[in-house]
């Protein structure tokens, strides 16, 4: 998995009857993009994942707007 700061982040519930669980990459600790991620949860929570086999993940990278300022 690669991830970039600033990334969206799904992660799967990890037992029945939970909800997935959404947020925002503030940072990249592993090289080359890769885990452990800190992530600011969509309830204002901020923690570090590292994710394990069977985890469940989707990343959306963010694309930067286009610099208008061309001319």
């Amino acid at each position: 998995m690669e991830a970039r700061v600033g990334d969206r982040i799904t992660m799967a519930a990890e037992h029945v009857g939970q909800s997935t669980r959404e947020g925002t990459i503030r940072e990249v600790k592993g090289e080359g993009g890769g885990p452990p991620y800190v992530v600011e949860w969509s309830d204002g929570h901020t923690g570090i994942i590292h994710p394990g086999p069977g985890s469940v993940l989707r990343c959306e990278h963010v694309e930067q707007p286009a610099d208008e300022t061309t001319g």
